[in-house]
């Protein structure tokens, strides 16, 4: 059975609270983002980021609960939508926050 990574494991940016680059660059708040925890099998929104308003995603703010275009060029989203093909609780959308 594959592991099924949250995307600051993913992505390894070390901004989650107590990470390495939390302090430096400040904590993302997508793991404390209780809503979506849980959702596609993650940790606080750990496996649906690109449903958090205002969350940091390649070094960028998002503005708003939609995903960008740049969500669906993103490795680790891309990742996601493979692992979570056949399971009927994967959100491809944004939900209105």
């Amino acid at each position: 059975m594959r592991t099924k990574l949250n995307c600051w494991e993913f992505k390894n940016c070390g901004r989650q609270r107590g990470g390495l680059m939390a302090d430096l660059l400040g904590a993302c708040i997508v793991p404390e983002f209780m809503k979506y925890d849980g959702l596609n099998d993650g940790s606080g929104a750990g496996r649906a980021c690109w449903m958090v308003p205002h969350s940091v995603t390649d070094g960028h703010n998002r503005r708003t609960a939609t995903c960008s275009r740049r969500c669906y060029t993103c490795e680790f989203y891309k990742r996601v939508v493979f692992e979570q093909e056949e399971d009927t609780k994967f959100r491809f959308t944004s939900i209105k926050v």
